[in-house]
């Protein structure tokens, strides 16, 4: 699975990062990971997923991990000044198209970097500074680091979500999850976060 891009940072902020949602700093040592896949079993600390290509992926949980989940958000609950994170593609018209956008906590780096939920889309951590209608869709203006700003095109089938409660006991067996994890060298994977589905709402990031 192709990691993020190492030069700008996602939500959990290292020097060297990717782009997301609200999960804990995982240690420092190893390469910067992102899995998406569906849970098989959860023994203790260790998580094993069937990942998206089918194969097992075994990842070692470190104590204390945290489980986040997600409720669906419309657009009307965007308002200027949020701060939010979207995945976004460049469409024909040259603008950036939001496949998913989901609120961030305060502490997440603003950025925008590219990420891996599909070829060569883009993550979008920024300040909203307003909406506009347009043949499109809808246009949310964003900022981020003061002075970069970018428009992205929200359409009728972007995925909106906000947090929601989530535990240990959500991470079951079928569940989707998203886990933000390090590569050691040896090739063997470890957290501190799971994002899982519940209610039928999947981390769409």
């Amino acid at each position: 699975m192709r990691s993020t891009i190492f030069a700008a940072a996602m939500a959990f902020a290292f020097a060297v990062q990717p782009a997301l949602a609200q999960a804990p700093m995982p240690p420092p040592q190893g390469t910067p990971t992102n899995i998406r896949g569906t849970v098989t079993t959860l023994s203790g600390q260790t998580l094993t997923l069937k990942g998206r290509d089918g194969k097992p992926v075994v990842i070692a949980l470190t104590p204390g991990y945290v489980v986040h989940a997600y409720a669906h958000k419309k657009l009307s609950d965007i308002h200027a000044g949020d701060f939010i994170a979207s995945t976004s593609m460049k469409g024909k018209d040259g603008k950036l198209h939001a496949i998913e956008i989901h609120f961030l906590p305060p502490n997440v780096p603003e950025l925008q970097s590219p990420w891996d939920l599909r070829k060569d889309s883009v993550m979008t951590n920024a300040h909203v500074t307003g909406l506009a209608k347009t043949v499109g869709g809808t246009d949310i203006a964003l900022v981020y680091k003061g002075n970069n700003v970018t428009d992205i095109v929200v359409g009728p089938h972007t995925i909106i979500v906000g947090p929601a409660p989530a535990t240990v006991a959500d991470v079951k067996p079928g569940k989707f999850v998203f886990v933000f994890a390090r590569r050691r060298p040896d090739g063997t994977l470890f957290a501190n976060n799971v994002s899982v589905e519940k209610n039928g709402v999947k981390p769409p990031m």
